[in-house]
C-alpha cells in the first residue's frame, strides 16, 4: 500500500489544495492531508479550525484523511509510513521554493521522495494569502473556497473587523 502525505498550513483550505489532495488520491493508495498545528504568527484560524475546516473538506472521500502534525514534516511522514510527500505548483516563484525544500528534506530522510503535482489551470492564481485577502477585504470568494470555509472566513473577518492585523492588505485593495 504507498501512503502519501499532503502538508501545509491550509489557512484556509481551499480549491486548490482539494484539487491536489483528490489527484494524488487517484494516484496512491493513501493520502494523508496533514495540517501544521503550531500556533504561528499571521495565521488567521487556530490549529484546531484548520483541521475541522480540511476535514469536513474531505468527508466522505474515502481513500484521504485529515490529521494534525508538528516537526519536522519527514518525521512525520516517517511516523505514519508515507513512502512520498506531496506538493502542489502554481507557479515558478513555488517551484524555488519546494525545490530547495525537497533537497533539504531528502537530506534528513533520503527514503522519502517528494513528488509535485502541477495545480490545475484554473487554480493558478489560488493561494491562501489571496483567499484571506480578498476574504478580508469583503470580497467574494465562493469560487476559491467550499461554503463551510467561505462562512468561516465571514465569521471571522466579522469578529476582528477593520482593524485587523492579521492579514497583510497588499495588492487587492487599489
Amino acid at each position: 500500500m504507498t501512503t502519501v502525505l499532503f502538508p501545509g498550513t491550509f489557512d484556509p483550505i481551499h480549491y486548490g489544495h482539494i484539487n491536489i489532495a483528490k489527484r494524488a488520491a487517484n494516484m496512491f493508495d493513501e493520502v494523508v492531508v496533514a495540517v501544521y498545528a503550531r500556533e504561528q504568527d499571521n495565521i488567521l484560524f487556530s490549529p484546531e479550525e484548520r483541521l475541522s475546516l480540511a476535514q469536513e473538506a474531505f468527508k466522505n472521500m474515502g481513500n484521504i484523511s485529515v490529521t494534525a502534525y508538528q516537526g519536522l514534516t519527514v518525521k512525520f511522514a516517517k511516523k505514519i509510513g508515507a513512502q512520498a510527500i506531496v506538493r502542489g505548483l502554481r507557479v515558478f516563484s513555488d517551484f524555488e521554493y519546494e525545490f530547495r525544500m525537497a533537497l533539504a528534506n531528502n537530506r534528513l530522510a533520503p527514503e522519502i521522495d517528494v513528488i509535485a503535482l502541477i495545480t490545475s489551470e484554473e487554480h493558478t492564481f489560488l493561494s491562501s494569502t489571496t483567499v484571506r485577502e480578498i476574504s478580508a477585504l469583503g470580497g467574494d470568494v465562493s469560487s476559491m473556497v467550499p461554503p463551510h470555509v467561505q462562512k468561516a472566513l465571514e465569521k471571522r473577518f466579522n469578529v476582528l473587523g477593520d482593524d485587523q492585523d492579521i492579514v497583510r492588505l497588499t495588492s487587492l485593495r487599489d
